[in-house]
């Protein structure tokens, strides 16, 4: 008998662990702005504008932040992958989604290798960092490599790279990298 309430009591422990982790995943990909948002401390998040050189467009601008980030500008459309030393690794320009996140600093909330966009786009290295009205805001690319201009009638969040800066994007934004958003 004694073999016997072992079992279920294993089983029983079993069966908790994996609805723990199934919740834990849940809600770190559903997670909702205000939470996964992580305040800039008087940078990016209050900057009208981050400041520009004029004289080099694709120059990482002034105010966005410090150390590894992701640097994204809703005004430009353009990304930045920032190293730890504060030097530009890689930037490129993006298609922007329908919806914007707000300026401020977020975090890396979840990555998927390869799924359907909410456009019906097959895309692939998607890497999540926020929702705005329960639309989720990331870069992702399409797999067969089409810019996708997004329907202006339909609320989406996929932040379109070329395949190329999608795979650099996957290996340098992994959960929990800092993205700041800048106008």
């Amino acid at each position: 008998m004694a073999s016997s309430s072992a079992g279920v009591v294993a089983g029983l422990t079993a069966a908790a662990l994996m609805t723990i982790g199934f919740l834990a995943h849940q809600s770190s990909v559903t997670l909702p702005a205000d939470l996964a948002r992580r305040q800039a401390g008087g940078t990016a998040a209050d900057a009208s504008k981050a400041p520009r050189d004029k004289r080099n467009p694709a120059a990482l601008p002034g105010d966005s932040g410090s150390g590894e980030r992701v640097v994204y500008s809703v005004d430009d459309d353009r990304v930045w992958l920032v190293g730890p030393d504060n030097r530009v690794q890689r930037t490129f320009r993006v298609t922007p989604s329908t919806v914007d996140p707000p300026p401020g600093t977020y975090a890396v909330t979840s990555r998927s290798k390869r799924i359907t966009g909410s456009d019906g786009v097959p895309v692939e290295h998607v890497v999540r960092f926020t929702d705005v009205d329960g639309v989720v805001i990331g870069f992702s690319a399409a797999v067969n490599g089409s810019p996708a201009t997004p329907d202006p009638n339909v609320r989406t969040g996929g932040i379109r790279e070329t395949r190329a800066d999608g795979d650099a994007m996957w290996r340098f934004a992994t959960t929990g990298l800092p993205v700041v958003v800048i106008r």
